[in-house]
């Protein structure tokens, strides 16, 4: 596997066969989707250590917090033992670069997510070029999840069986129990 490096400009390195593969995984996961999970999933089978990595944005207005965005994930993560759970604020070029991760994992579920990933991934290139961004196509099963759509919908009392993890399931109905009865 070929990576760029800054180290020196213009040259490509090779890594060390004994090098493990760190991966980033970034998203609000407000909530997490079976998309992501799906993600995930497939993920931890390319890299040797996948950090799913919340972005702290004060900006939004998440349902839930940061923290429990955590807990949920760290939940619904356990089966996978090369899979962790953080938050970052700050540019993710860096944060990957302080995790030693080389790969920053993005999932695509249409022409539209790539068209604003390539444009992520061309500015993460330029910060730092020796992280690379990974694109896995969404499982067709998949391709229409958001966690934006997922809350509109129980918001409005639908159905989101095997939208989301059960457990996520369970908790977006506590959360949003006022609008949903």
């Amino acid at each position: 596997m070929k990576v760029r490096t800054l180290l020196p400009v213009g040259r490509t390195a090779k890594m060390q066969k004994n090098e493990k593969v760190v991966a980033i995984y970034p998203g609000s996961f407000d909530p997490i989707t079976s998309g992501h999970l799906d993600v995930i999933e497939r993920g931890s089978r390319i890299c040797d250590r996948l950090i799913v990595a919340i972005l702290r944005n004060e900006s939004k207005s998440p349902l839930f917090g940061v923290e429990e965005r955590m807990q949920m994930l760290t939940e619904v993560v356990a089966a996978y033992p090369n899979v962790e759970v953080d938050s970052f604020d700050g540019l993710l070029a860096h944060y990957a670069l302080r995790k030693g991760a080389r790969l920053i994992l993005r999932g695509i579920r249409a022409i539209s997510d790539y068209e604003y990933e390539l444009q992520m991934a061309l500015m993460n290139r330029r910060l730092q070029p020796q992280v690379e961004t990974v694109f896995l196509l969404a499982g067709e099963q998949y391709s229409f999840i958001s966690s934006k759509l997922v809350k509109e919908i129980i918001k409005l009392g639908g159905n989101i069986a095997g939208l989301v993890p059960p457990v996520i399931e369970q908790r977006l109905h506590e959360r949003l129990k006022v609008q949903t009865t």
